[in-house]
């Protein structure tokens, strides 16, 4: 079973290149489901029904968030509205949605759920070991693997949380740095390890955000309004393949698409087509207005 985890959907942006690209990565690499973290997909701040329905339009089989799940107004009652979306399972109690969802395919059961870490974290949440544990209580009779979305600000914790995991669940892949790291890898008794996916969205930008306002306040220290930026869309995020049989892991590969320019070849070409981008789309609309006037 091919699992495909995409890091942070951020904004107008990544949810684009998410719906322009995806039914081609899961026809490329034989993807079976598709899991995506989408708390920052509207406009950088939470999500709405109306965006989950749009990634699930794009190919995404199930959602899961992060500490910024009630940044839309009137999402809390929402939520349990929307099928195959799972909020993080250590919230305190009381709050609504989903703990976990459960997505089919070909006979295999694949649990997904989400947690907070708890470490630099502001958002209110209990203890994320002891979650896991009462969340794969339910879980693990129900479903032939499990994969958890472990939404959190260290990588210590996120480490810390694979080493409880491992044997237990099948995959563990880090959000919320929007930062893409480079130690995917299993662990001895099959446990899929990454820190972090990283962010599909906008990389001409600070995590997302205009880089611009983000600068000046490290530099001076005065509160701006950090606004949505624009262009380099790229998905991040990573393979997984679980053995049908013995239901572990038997790989992970990081995903970037497209790839990083780490050469002055590579930043020109990928400056040069982003240019004939914005010509391109800016002769779109300029045809469309001629048309309407007509």
């Amino acid at each position: 079973m091919r699992l495909f985890f995409i890091g942070d959907i951020v904004g107008k942006p990544g949810r684009k290149i998410l719906a322009d690209k995806l039914p081609e990565i899961r026809a490329e690499f034989g993807v079976d489901i598709v899991v995506a973290n989408g708390e920052n997909a509207a406009g950088g701040n939470g999500i709405s029904r109306k965006m989950a329905e749009e990634i699930f339009r794009a190919g995404v089989d199930a959602i899961t968030l992060g500490d910024h799940i009630w940044d839309q107004r009137c999402f809390e009652s929402e939520i349990s509205l929307i099928e195959n979306l799972c909020r993080p399972a250590n919230l305190p109690a009381g709050n609504p949605g989903r703990e976990y969802v459960v997505v089919e395919r070909e006979g295999f059961k694949l649990g997904i759920f989400n947690l907070l870490g708890q470490t630099l974290t502001k958002t209110k949440a209990d203890c994320p070991f002891a979650a896991a544990d009462r969340i794969l209580a339910s879980l693990v009779p129900e479903c032939d693997a499990v994969f958890l979305d472990f939404h959190a600000e260290t990588t210590s914790e996120k480490v810390s949380m694979a080493w409880h995991l491992d044997g237990r669940i099948a995959a563990l892949v880090g959000t919320h740095t929007h930062i893409p790291t480079n130690d995917a890898r299993l662990f001895p008794k099959g446990l899929a390890f990454m820190s972090d996916a990283g962010m599909t969205g906008p990389w001409n930008s600070c995590l997302g955000r205009n880089w611009e306002n983000i600068l000046k306040k490290f530099v001076d220290g005065r509160p701006r309004a950090f606004t949505m930026a624009e262009g380099d869309n790229r998905i991040c995020g990573c393979m997984i393949e679980i053995d049908n049989i013995s239901k572990r892991a038997v790989s992970i590969e990081p995903y970037v698409w497209p790839q990083f320019p780490n050469t002055l070849s590579a930043l020109e070409k990928s400056l040069a087509e982003e240019e004939s981008m914005r010509k391109a789309e800016a002769e779109k609309l300029a045809s469309a207005d001629i048309n309407d006037i007509d």
